[in-house]
């Protein structure tokens, strides 16, 4: 069954737009009567919202007719799904031990006050996630972080700012510096 899309572009609940929701039910109806869809639906629809909060999750659960517990459980258990917003770009600064040893935790600190935000956060217009890893992989590199997909080497405060600057105004920062 295709499910067409006719609802306006205004706010609708919790701050997505009735549109949105159009698309949540068009993907809840797509899947409906597939065993094993959870996953999928949960994938789709974080695609249109950012992020999976409980009233998103309830919604679900009602339209593939599943305990809400078994939604939430889903969603909590694998990392590619989240409950909070995410900004456009997701900053992920190492603090394993060789990337503390060599200032990334100044790093943070920095970032932290730059954008407002703790770990775990997203900023107000929803361009920045911040949030600590313990381990990319990349010791002999560090400090590193990570914005979207690109990697950022021996990153120093100083060039923060600029790293940053990349990608504010909608830009996707141009490829990766490793």
């Amino acid at each position: 069954m295709n499910h067409e899309c006719k609802c306006e572009k205004k706010m609708g609940e919790n701050g997505f737009t009735e549109k949105q929701w159009c698309q949540i039910d068009g993907v809840i109806q797509k899947f409906k009567d597939k065993p094993g869809a959870l996953i999928p639906v949960l994938e789709e629809i974080q695609g249109i919202t950012g992020y999976l909060p409980e009233v998103v999750q309830r919604r679900v659960a009602l339209g593939l007719n599943l305990p809400l517990s078994q939604v939430y459980g889903v969603t909590t258990f694998y990392s590619f799904f989240t409950m909070k917003p995410r900004g456009k770009h997701q900053i992920r600064v190492c603090l394993g031990t060789a990337c503390h040893v060599r200032g990334a935790k100044r790093n943070m600190e920095h970032l932290m006050q730059a954008l407002n935000l703790k770990p775990g956060e997203c900023t107000e217009d929803r361009q920045f996630s911040l949030d600590v890893v313990r381990c990319l992989g990349a010791c002999g590199l560090a400090p590193v972080m990570v914005v979207d997909d690109d990697t950022h080497k021996q990153v120093k405060e100083a060039k923060l700012d600029q790293i940053l600057k990349k990608y504010e105004g909608g830009s996707d920062g141009n490829g990766s510096e490793v």
